[in-house]
């Protein structure tokens, strides 16, 4: 029987491995990791998983780990789970609900609904995915149009580490906005996994 196969986000990267790990599933797991820059253009995210599955699973006949949340997909993800029934994905919306956990995430939500949020790969990616990839680093005028809506930036962070912390600052600092953060571990993510695994498993 093959292995299970994960599809996952680039940026999940030292996260996933992490939770196998603590599981020992890295060596009976095939993982294969798309692009972070993905994130920017969500609406590549489906063309991208197909591409890898007509290549790893051509036949539908292996169990498959989807590794991200709808993820800005608009449904396009779901909808292709229900073409190919071997396939789950992580539960949510995007990526800072299944690291803070949906109750969580929906308070602090509710509680400011003009935050922008940061887990630890965006914080120490910033300048690639969010200043240079939003093209501020050549147009600062649109910082405007992009944040002029966002009064806080919110660090989700998965570890504590001060490069982390420090990344979110200045991140926050460069956008004009608030900072905060909420270290959520890897409690909720390590669950979302393994209990997605378990079900394609």
């Amino acid at each position: 029987m093959s292995q299970p196969l994960v599809l996952a986000c680039g940026a999940l990267v030292s996260e996933l491995r992490t939770v196998l790990a603590a599981d020992g599933l890295t060596e009976h797991v095939d993982v294969r990791y798309l692009p972070a820059n993905l994130h920017n253009r969500p609406d590549r995210i489906v063309p991208a998983l197909r591409e890898l599955l007509d290549e790893l699973d051509p036949h539908g006949d292996r169990d498959v780990l989807i590794g991200y949340a709808d993820c800005g997909t608009g449904g396009t993800l779901d909808a292709l789970l229900t073409e190919r029934p071997n396939l789950r994905r992580l539960p949510g919306d995007h990526c800072y609900e299944f690291f803070a956990g949906s109750p969580l995430f929906r308070e602090l939500a509710e509680a400011e609904l003009g935050t922008f949020y940061l887990t630890d790969f965006l914080a120490k990616h910033f300048d690639a995915l969010v200043w240079q990839g939003l093209r501020l680093d050549r147009h600062p005028e649109l910082l405007p149009a992009y944040f002029g809506n966002y009064t806080t930036l919110m660090l989700l962070s998965q570890t504590e580490r001060g490069d982390v912390l420090a990344a979110g600052r200045d991140a926050a600092h460069r956008l004009g906005l608030q900072f905060q953060h909420r270290h959520v571990g890897l409690s909720h993510f390590h669950d979302a996994v393994s209990v997605t695994l378990r079900k394609v498993a």
